[in-house]
């Protein structure tokens, strides 16, 4: 073989290596089916990243497939898992700071909840984040409301009684304090806890409870409309030392991809609440409407019971509500 030959070939070689050394595959984990939108957030991540061919290939495990719906914080802050949509107050018995993204009435509507998310007291959030080694990706909020599986729920005298599921620690005092017996569990399990007696009423995502179906096993539903108790924060995190050891190339692909799925989810979250109202009234479920005067009632109880209890747990609580309530 001719000189030539052999450093034509020692050059292709070492760039197949280094091309090789370079490659990254990381997995992304979240409860949810393939039809909701924070699967397609997380695949708008996954595709364009791909498509900028920067050797770096993310895995979506959907439907809880790889991790338990409330078991993917701790693995992601261990670097056992790179990625996951994970609705943060999940992670509220490691960080009770994150018990403040599921408040009720702390957020008025979808693009005050794009406000918070770009202001002091996210900043504030996400170096809690930091030093569990978590980093944000794409920021997001999703609306929700309330199911009754033999009634309409609109106020708080309405839960009274009722073995009642909420999505985090904020909303379960809140409903507590109406009276309702809670059954905490992650908005997948909804659907088979009332099919089985185990759940009177839930509240969720309006994206969740289309995804989940629970249309199929209630016969009234409160939507988010003109006013909406009820927002989570639910973004894309990622692993810090994952993101960290990747390439230039590979985090600017990441950071470019992140940024127009953020786009995506604050226009479609915006969708879902009437889409979700459309497919409960086609399915012959009475929808129902909370006033003015019952969201009054409602926040008025949160601040007897959510509000006061963060304040009191969590030891720079009235400095993060504070930061919150200051975003107009």
């Amino acid at each position: 073989m001719s000189f030539t030959w052999k450093a034509t070939l020692a050059a292709a070689t070492l760039v197949a290596s280094t091309s090789l050394a370079h490659a990254t595959e990381l997995r992304l984990s979240h409860q949810w089916s393939n039809k909701d939108i924070r699967h397609k957030v997380a695949q708008i991540v996954a595709d364009e990243v791909a498509a900028a061919d920067v050797d770096l290939d993310i895995k979506i495990f959907g439907s809880k497939s790889l991790f338990k719906p409330r078991e993917q914080y701790k693995p992601l802050s261990r670097g056992q898992l790179d990625m996951t949509v994970l609705p943060l107050s999940y992670a509220g018995g490691q960080q009770p700071a994150y018990n403040l993204t599921l408040m009720p009435g702390l957020v008025k509507n979808h693009d005050h909840a794009a406000r918070l998310s770009n202001s002091p007291f996210m900043e504030a959030l996400e170096a809690k984040m930091a030093d569990d080694d978590v980093m944000v990706l794409v920021h997001g909020y999703l609306a929700g409301g309330f199911a009754g599986k033999d009634k309409c729920i609109t106020n708080p005298a309405d839960v009274e009684g009722l073995q009642t599921r909420a999505a985090g620690k904020s909303f379960e005092q809140m409903l507590a304090g109406a009276g309702a017996f809670i059954a905490s569990m992650a908005s997948s399990e909804i659907y088979n806890a009332m099919q089985t007696g185990v759940l009177d009423a839930a509240n969720t995502s309006s994206s969740s409870f289309v995804s989940y179906r629970i249309y199929e096993q209630v016969k009234c539903y409160t939507p988010a409309g003109d006013v909406a108790l009820w927002f989570m924060y639910q973004p894309l995190l990622m692993n810090k030392s994952a993101f960290d050891g990747l390439t230039e190339a590979q985090q600017n692909a990441l950071l470019a991809a992140s940024e127009k799925a953020e786009a995506y989810y604050l226009e479609e979250a915006k969708k879902q609440d009437a889409a979700s109202a459309d497919v409960f009234r086609d399915a012959g479920v009475e929808i129902a409407e909370m006033s003015a005067e019952d969201f009054e009632a409602w926040r008025a109880l949160a601040q007897e019971t959510s509000y006061k209890a963060f304040v009191e747990e969590v030891s720079d609580g009235q400095e993060l509500l504070d930061m919150a309530l200051a975003v107009e």
